[in-house]
């Protein structure tokens, strides 16, 4: 049974596409710790994949904006304390919100649920002017921190040249690279999950 942690280097980076093909390769179950705003990312899974189980988010909030900031509107305090990983004896897909540094509350960061659960950690990059900075200081942040880490995703326009470069400052793995979907829906999630082996 496995558990990975879906997060990336920005919000934009695709999490949810990787983590709707991931759960469809892997038949594992999906779950999402802490959303905010609608429509709800556990809404994109159940509407792209096909008998994917989706375990009920466990923190939920109202406004599209970081965990901590839209906690603060709705005057609530959250904090990793308030989740508990789903019971399964499947493999789970767990998925982040935003990027690597998106903080739940003063103290604690979104990444920090793979910490907690001793998840192992899966990086959604997305090629654009800045990506080598910001994945590079996202791997280093992770593997400064004692995050374990599975792989890398590419998603969206190849550059060959960024990616190399990517792999070999790193030393990461490259799981897949995912081309931009011009239509995603079942069928498409389904052909490329049938690619993916993990």
């Amino acid at each position: 049974m496995k558990k990975y942690f879906i997060t990336g280097i920005d919000t934009d980076s695709g999490k949810s596409v990787v983590s709707a093909i991931l759960a469809q390769s892997m038949r594992a179950d999906y779950w999402k710790p802490i959303q905010a705003g609608k429509p709800t990312d556990s809404d994109f899974i159940k509407e792209n994949t096909q008998g994917i189980k989706i375990h009920p988010e466990g923190i939920l909030l109202e406004h599209p904006m970081s965990p901590h900031a839209s906690a603060e509107l709705e005057k609530k305090q959250i904090g990793l304390d308030d989740l508990e990983l789903p019971s399964t004896d499947n493999s789970l897909i767990i998925e982040g919100a935003g990027g690597i540094m998106v903080p739940i509350n003063d103290q604690e960061l979104v990444i920090d649920i793979a910490k907690k659960f001793d998840l192992e950690v899966i990086l959604v990059s997305r090629n654009y002017l800045g990506s080598i900075n910001h994945t590079l200081l996202s791997i280093d942040y992770l593997k400064n921190h004692g995050f374990k880490i599975k792989g890398i995703v590419f998603n969206g326009k190849r550059n060959a040249s960024t990616e190399d470069y990517i792999l070999k400052h790193s030393g990461l793995t490259c799981l897949f690279k995912l081309e931009e979907l011009i239509k995603i829906d079942v069928s498409t999630i389904k052909q490329v999950a049938s690619t993916v082996s993990m």
